[in-house]
């Protein structure tokens, strides 16, 4: 594959146009841009990050409808995900609205939940973590993640860290838009940079939670 040089403005266009007309009529007529401008650099991007931080899958453009209301039938942006642990990693999304960054716990099989909120109810790692999530956001970072609307059950409400134990999923994540830099080589440099920022919380989750099972 070629080397890295950016991510075309063309990558951003593309999914904008495809927000308006989300139809395999659409999609056949213009695949040629994605592969071209979206996929190829995207995934020349993912193989220089590789060797710091392993290898990226690639999701597929096709959106699952089976048991969706909506039925559009492609993803409006492209999303690539490497795995430290399972359902942990690191993950980079192209779209219309520019690149986004972001690393954490994505699944939660019961088990997984049940770990992730042992290590946050223990005073030790729960601060631990606290701490990982502020620094992340005095960087300028986002903490998401599916969470419940009450406290967990076996947990008081008014637990020291009870919002982080409503936590079924924990991520941090950065937009970073279009900035002048995404058409150059200096995009790899960004999005490493965000990586390893959130590497410290990434690895966190990955000791913690573990095997799904």
């Amino acid at each position: 594959m070629a080397p890295f040089t950016g991510i075309p403005v063309a990558a951003l266009d593309f999914y904008e146009d495809l927000e308006a007309d989300n139809s395999k009529t659409w999609w056949t007529a213009h695949k040629h841009i994605y592969d071209e401008q979206v996929r190829t650099p995207a995934l020349a991007l993912f193989e220089a990050l590789e060797p710091e931080f392993g290898a990226a899958k690639v999701f597929r453009p096709y959106r699952d409808v089976r048991f969706s209301k909506d039925k559009s039938p492609y993803k409006t942006h492209l999303g690539g995900f490497v795995e430290t642990a399972p359902g942990v990693g690191y993950y980079l999304q192209i779209g219309a609205p520019g690149v986004f960054v972001a690393g954490g716990y994505y699944a939660h099989t019961p088990q997984q939940v049940a770990r992730l909120r042992a290590a946050i109810d223990n005073e030790v790692r729960g601060d631990e973590l606290r701490r990982l999530l502020d620094k992340l956001t005095a960087a300028g970072f986002t903490v998401g993640g599916d969470r419940l609307k009450t406290h967990p059950r076996g947990y008081p409400p008014d637990h020291p860290r009870i919002e982080l134990l409503r936590h079924k999923s924990l991520t941090a994540g950065r937009e970073f838009g279009c900035p002048a830099w995404l058409e150059t080589p200096r995009c790899r440099t960004e999005v490493a940079k965000a990586w390893r920022t959130m590497a410290p919380l990434v690895e966190w989750l990955s000791q913690v939670v573990g095997e799904p099972g």
